[in-house]
């Protein structure tokens, strides 16, 4: 049987954090390995170093180190993941040459930002060489929070190099963008439609709330967060909050993952239909008025429809908002209770006349007044003909 990997398994691959270095960073570490063209250095969090074998040859071509030897190294660049080093001690002309070289070719640099200015940030490269990078190209989402940037290292491609080396701007998103591409790769042989996930709240807006779920952002829309009506998500959720969820749509195309957490909570339909039959009096909250009824939530995730002929009480009204207010809390009592579509038809609590027969005599008796065809009553006729001397 092939073995196959759980969600579990391949998120915790996907969040494995090595340590980051800035250019020229001194390095005293140990030899694990050298091959005929290498020689790889120990950097913990199970990754590894390597530079150049020839670097350590003397002057008959003899390696003049062996595995298990200390050896002190600086940092040159990454590049999937793979971080070059050397032994020759940086100077700030040999920083400069390198990144002039990575801005040609595009390796990436580890750099830590330094401080907020205006429109981005300032990185520092090493202790005599700062770029910038825009807010835009910090990150590949809106940043709210600039300030948990500040201290923190990470790979950057040289975006612009001029002026000599005084003028670098420095770019995180093509970075990031080709690391989601990696991670949906993954993601997309062990993520189906209707799966249960664990992820973690990464910001939280009006309209929902993304959720990091192995290295991508799902969305949770607000109304996917529970069966009652969300007014404000930040109430229920912050950032770094733990979550699980269904996934609703995976739709690959456009890398959009929909969550809802509503999925895994029981429906209170089940429960509401279990507790009152009709006829049951009970209060609700006014949700929502219009031009035929006001919908009345009588428990979380549970509504009824109060049809605007029951609030008539015989008179005509032309909105339920003539009546009652969004927020009022009023008595109803259950007419109806359609199990098939999970429908609820209310009436006013008390109300135990029949006011849509009355409501409807009205409808009728004013589109006759004002219908153009038609010919009035007999005695309308008769008044008419006596004035104008015509026999009928």
């Amino acid at each position: 049987m092939e073995d196959t990997k759980s969600f579990s398994e391949l998120l915790n691959e996907t969040n494995l954090t090595p340590r980051l270095f800035s250019a020229g960073e001194r390095l005293d570490t140990i030899i694990v390995k050298i091959t005929s063209d290498w020689v790889f250095l120990d950097l913990g969090a199970k990754s590894e170093g390597y530079l150049d074998k020839k670097e350590l040859l003397d002057e008959n071509g003899n390696l003049t180190v062996k595995e298990g030897d200390p050896i002190t190294a600086y940092f040159l660049s990454s590049r999937h993941g793979e971080k070059l080093f050397t032994t020759k001690l940086l100077t700030s002309k040999s920083v400069d040459d390198f990144l002039f070289k990575a801005y040609e070719t595009q390796i990436p640099v580890e750099a830590t930002v330094e401080k907020e200015i205006k429109g981005g940030f300032s990185v520092r490269v090493n202790a005599n060489v700062s770029g910038f990078c825009p807010y835009s190209q910090m990150d590949v989402r809106k940043i709210d929070d600039a300030a948990s940037y500040i201290g923190k290292k990470f790979e950057f491609v040289v975006a612009e190099y001029s002026e000599n080396g005084r003028n670098i701007i420095l770019s995180r998103r093509p970075l990031l963008e080709k690391m989601e591409q990696e991670k949906v790769a993954v993601l997309k042989n062990s993520l189906q439609k209707g799966m249960t996930i664990s992820g973690v709240v990464a910001s939280v807006q009006k309209f929902g709330a993304f959720v990091d779920i192995g290295g991508i952002q799902a969305l949770m829309p607000v109304s996917e967060m529970g069966w009652g009506k969300v007014d404000d998500p930040k109430v229920l959720y912050s950032p770094g909050d733990k979550v699980e969820a269904v996934i609703i749509n995976l739709d690959w195309e456009n890398n959009r993952i929909t969550l809802s957490a509503k999925a895994t909570l029981p429906n209170p339909w089940d429960g509401f239909v279990r507790k009152y039959n009709e006829g049951s009096l009970l209060k609700g909250k006014v949700s929502n008025l219009t031009n035929f009824g006001a919908f009345i939530v009588l428990e979380d995730g549970v509504e009824g429809l109060l049809h605007i002929s029951k609030l008539a009480r015989g008179k005509k009204i032309k909105h339920s908002g003539d009546v009652i207010k969004t927020g009022e809390e009023i008595e109803v009592k259950i007419e109806k209770i359609d199990r098939e579509n999970r429908k609820i038809s209310l009436d006013l609590a008390g109300n135990d006349k029949d006011t849509s027969a009355a409501g409807d005599e009205d409808d009728f008796r004013n589109y006759i007044a004002k219908s153009p065809n038609a010919m009035g009553t007999l005695g309308d006729m008769f008044k008419k003909a006596g004035k104008s001397g015509k026999k009928i």
